[in-house]
C-alpha cells in the first residue's frame, strides 16, 4: 500500500515537473511577429491601418500572455500558442489589405497622371476655333446644377470657359475664363459633359480650343 502511494506521488511530481518545464511556443511566437511585422513594412499604417491596429493589439495581448505565464511558478503556453495563431492571422489580413489598398492607391494615381498628360497633349495639338476652324456641334448638353447656396443669396452671371475639345469630340479639358465664384464650380462640372461632332482638319479628327459660356439666371 505504502509502495502505491508513494509511487502515486513520484507520478504526481513527474506531471508537476514536466508542466513546470513547459516551453513557451516559440516557433509560433515568432511567425507571429513576422506577420506583423510584414504588415507594417507593407505600409499597413497608411493602407491599412485598422487592421494593424487588430494586429498590433494581438501581438501586444500574446506579450502580455507570455510574461504572465513566465512568472508562474508552472507555467501553460497553450492560450498563448492560441493568441500566437491569432496575432498571425491579423498580420497576415492587415499586410493582404494593405498590399491591395496600395496597389488600388497606385492605379489611381497612374490614371490621374495618365489623364493630366492626355489633357496637357491635347492642349498642344489643339487648334482654336476661327477662320477655317468652325466651332464644332454639340451633340450632347447637360444643364448645370444651380447651386442652392448661390440661388438662396440671389447670385447669378455668366460664367465663360475655355474648353478643349478632344479628337473625339468629348471635353478634355475646361478652365474658367470670366469667373462668378460661387457657380464655377457647376459651371465646370457640366461643361466636361458635354460632347460635340469631332472637328476635321485636313479630313483628320483634331482637339480644338473653343470658348463656351453657361448662364446662370434666377427665374
Amino acid at each position: 500500500m505504502r509502495v502505491s502511494v508513494k509511487l502515486c506521488v513520484l507520478a504526481m511530481s513527474f506531471a508537476v515537473a514536466a508542466a513546470g518545464c513547459a516551453s513557451p511556443p516559440s516557433a509560433d511566437v515568432d511567425a507571429a511577429k513576422a506577420a506583423v511585422e510584414k504588415a507594417a513594412a507593407a505600409q499597413g499604417a497608411q493602407y491599412a491601418p485598422e487592421s494593424l491596429k487588430a494586429a498590433e493589439g494581438a501581438l501586444a495581448a500574446l506579450d502580455a500572455e507570455l510574461k504572465a505565464q513566465e512568472a508562474k511558478w508552472f507555467p501553460s503556453y497553450e492560450k498563448a500558442a492560441s493568441l500566437a495563431a491569432d496575432a498571425k492571422a491579423a498580420g497576415e489580413k492587415a499586410a493582404a489589405e494593405a498590399a491591395a489598398a496600395k496597389e488600388k492607391a497606385d492605379a489611381a494615381a497612374a490614371a490621374e497622371k495618365a489623364a493630366a498628360e492626355a489633357v496637357e497633349q491635347a492642349r498642344k495639338e489643339a487648334v482654336r476655333v476661327g477662320g477655317k476652324i468652325r466651332p464644332p456641334t454639340k451633340t450632347k448638353n447637360v444643364t448645370p446644377a444651380y447651386p442652392a447656396a448661390a440661388k438662396a443669396a440671389g447670385v447669378q452671371g455668366v460664367v465663360i470657359i475655355e474648353a478643349v475639345i478632344g479628337a473625339d469630340g468629348k471635353v478634355a479639358d475646361a478652365k474658367v475664363l470670366r469667373s462668378v465664384p460661387d457657380l464655377d464650380g457647376a459651371a465646370v462640372a457640366a461643361v466636361k459633359q458635354w460632347e460635340f461632332t469631332p472637328t476635321l482638319l485636313n479630313g483628320k479628327p483634331v482637339p480644338v480650343v473653343m470658348t463656351v459660356t453657361v448662364n446662370f439666371k434666377l427665374k
